[in-house]
């Protein structure tokens, strides 16, 4: 285990200052790429030259789906940008989560059957309070339910928020049950760390 950790360790130190000048060399290439598009630079030139050459064959997807959506070509650098620091932060984040998951499933197994119960109540109340914040989000962006990215949440969520549904109505348009499910599976994973 802590060959592993110290493998993540070694990857974020490396991976952070990686992806943090990949972003700086995008976004001065997003820039100029701009600027050629938006004829702020001559585009019969030899930097727009090459960057049509380099850089658009590259730009050519992102720049289908920004108009797809409506948006204009010369939008595509900066949404592929966009991209590239989102995706950067989601792997750094990712490879931090995974780093803490592995050092308290350690812990937990360094602490006998005391550390692995109650590791296994803390990821079974986190998953279900995730279930109910996504099934949450969900209901805002009206998303279908059954939905293949949504039906877990709703799976996971139902058999709590229902009977309390069934208790408390509606106040004005709004349902609470979502935020009594919340307290409520806090208060269980509570009693149930204390029991052992």
């Amino acid at each position: 285990m802590e060959t592993l950790l110290g493998a993540i360790d070694f990857v974020l130190v490396y991976v952070r200052p990686a992806l943090l000048g990949l972003a700086i060399g995008l976004g001065g290439v997003a820039a100029l790429d701009w600027a050629v598009r938006t004829r702020r630079i001559n585009p019969f030139g030899r930097v727009a030259r090459l960057l049509r050459t380099t850089v658009d064959p590259l730009l050519m997807p992102v720049e289908r789906i920004v108009v797809r959506a409506g948006g204009l070509p010369t939008a595509a650098p900066w949404y592929a940008l966009m991209g590239v620091v989102l995706g950067g932060i989601l792997l750094i984040t990712a490879l931090t989560f995974a780093r803490e998951q592995i050092a308290l499933v350690a812990m937990a197994l360094n602490s006998g059957a005391r550390g692995v119960y109650r590791l296994t109540m803390s990821w079974v109340f986190t998953v279900l309070q995730i279930a109910i914040v996504v099934r949450v989000v969900m209901s805002w962006v009206r998303l279908r339910p059954s939905a293949w990215y949504s039906r877990w949440a709703y799976r996971l969520s139902e058999p709590i928020l229902r009977p309390i549904r069934n208790i408390i109505p509606l106040i004005g348009m709004v349902d609470i049950s979502p935020m009594v499910a919340w307290f409520a599976l806090g208060l269980v994973e509570t009693l149930l760390l204390n029991a052992w």
